[in-house]
């Protein structure tokens, strides 16, 4: 009978982790899909780049305002109920597009999805420290879960390109992830949740958040995860752009370096849940940051061919350091704090994400050349190289997070 028991819990906690990764394969579908979608607005809207782009910058602020605002609902309501109205929110709002035909009304749907995605998405990360028992498996299932993201990474612009080839509409691709949004609050309500111990009276939202950033360690990984998001987010926004004149060997390498990209990162995530196990995460996460700082500092001493490659192979590179900080920031708090402490990392990750791309843009449109965006990007690489390094020296993180122990 105890094996049967066991048997059991054991299942429903593999339905558990199954529900957070296709949750992030999902998100990844629509907000990786964006530059391929960008470009077929501003030949149907006729807008300028910067007009386009609202189409990126809208749901990443939105993300991040409902990081901030709104990590609670996981903590005082439920990781159940902040999983299922986050994908409400999303799932609708994403079904809407197959009705509307205004530029200003998907821009709308946009900033919804983006609140309902910040909501799911904490209540999916703090539902992995339910289910952990320990910080070293967290770390591995934050991993794991940024796998299944950058698997939707690659799948969400090939449907793109396939509705387009066959004379279909972009919004299909929404439709797509609505019924999805669907699928997934079926399987919620059917899968039973551990107990949070999270589900307490005390201080809510922006108090919460605030709480959390007090400490100095979970200001150290925010700033971390700041940096190396406007890396991340400086190739699949701009690489294209600067690789366009590439007049190398290779003519096909402009064209999928973004697929490259997206597809090594996806490698290289399945690889880190290997590459924790047997290896100090600082010293992994400080080996990467030394292999991005090369890649982005060899494509501009490159040139524009050398670029073309670089900037490509640092998807390898990159894979594990965001799951990884992520993880050992959440952990770093008692569960009935990690909600918020996810809601604060997420507010970093999306502000980077709208923000970095913007910085860019206005340092290229100033000297009037996307190289001198990339020169800004090579910055923050070499400070996101010399942090985890630092890291490494000097570790922050406290011992029971440096053994793997369960947590408070």
């Amino acid at each position: 009978m105890t094996e049967r028991v066991a048997a059991a819990v054991e299942q429903n906690t593999g339905s558990l982790r199954l529900l957070v990764y296709l949750m992030f394969l999902l998100f990844a579908m629509t907000s990786d899909a964006v530059g391929s979608v960008i470009s077929e607005v501003v030949t149907q809207f006729h807008l300028s780049l910067t007009a386009a782009g609202a189409f990126h910058y809208v749901p990443m602020i939105a993300i991040a305002l409902g990081g901030l605002a709104l990590g609670f609902v996981a903590d005082r309501w439920g990781r159940k109920p902040a999983i299922v109205i986050g994908l409400t929110l999303y799932g609708m709002s994403s079904l809407l597009f197959a009705a509307g035909h205004a530029f200003g009304f998907f821009v709308a749907l946009l900033a919804v999805s983006g609140l309902g995605i910040s909501i799911f998405k904490v209540g999916g990360l703090a539902l992995i420290g339910d289910i952990a028992p320990s910080s070293s498996l967290h770390t591995r299932l934050m991993n794991a879960a940024e796998g299944f993201f950058a698997v939707g990474s690659i799948i969400g612009p090939a449907v793109v390109a396939t509705l387009v080839k066959a004379g279909l509409s972009w919004k299909w691709l929404y439709v797509v992830a609505a019924i999805m949004c669907a699928l997934l609050i079926v399987m919620a309500h059917r899968t039973s949740f551990p107990p949070s111990r999270a589900q307490q009276p005390g201080a809510l939202n922006v108090q919460s958040a605030l709480e959390v950033l007090k400490k100095p360690y979970a200001l150290a990984i925010a700033t971390l995860i700041l940096l190396y998001v406007s890396v991340e987010v400086a190739i699949y926004v701009w690489m294209p752009t600067y690789v366009q004149r590439y007049r190398g060997a290779h003519s096909w390498l402009p064209i999928y370096g973004l697929t490259i990209f997206f597809v090594l990162r996806a490698a290289g995530r399945f690889l880190g849940v290997w590459l924790l196990q047997h290896l100090q995460w600082q010293a992994v996460l400080a080996l990467c940051g030394v292999a991005i700082a090369i890649c982005f500092l060899g494509s501009l001493t490159g040139g524009v061919d050398m670029a073309a490659w670089l900037l490509p192979a640092s998807g390898l590179a990159m894979s594990v350091i965001y799951p990884t900080l992520n993880s050992k920031g959440i952990n770093y708090f008692p569960q009935s704090l990690q909600g918020a402490a996810a809601g604060v990392f997420l507010f970093f990750t999306a502000a980077a994400a709208a923000l970095g791309p913007l910085a860019m843009a206005a340092v290229s449109d100033a000297l009037g050349d996307i190289r001198f965006g990339f020169v800004l990007a090579a910055g923050f690489a070499v400070l996101l190289c010399a942090g985890l390094i630092f890291n490494w020296i000097a570790p922050a993180a406290p011992a029971r997070l440096e053994q793997g122990q369960c947590r408070e």
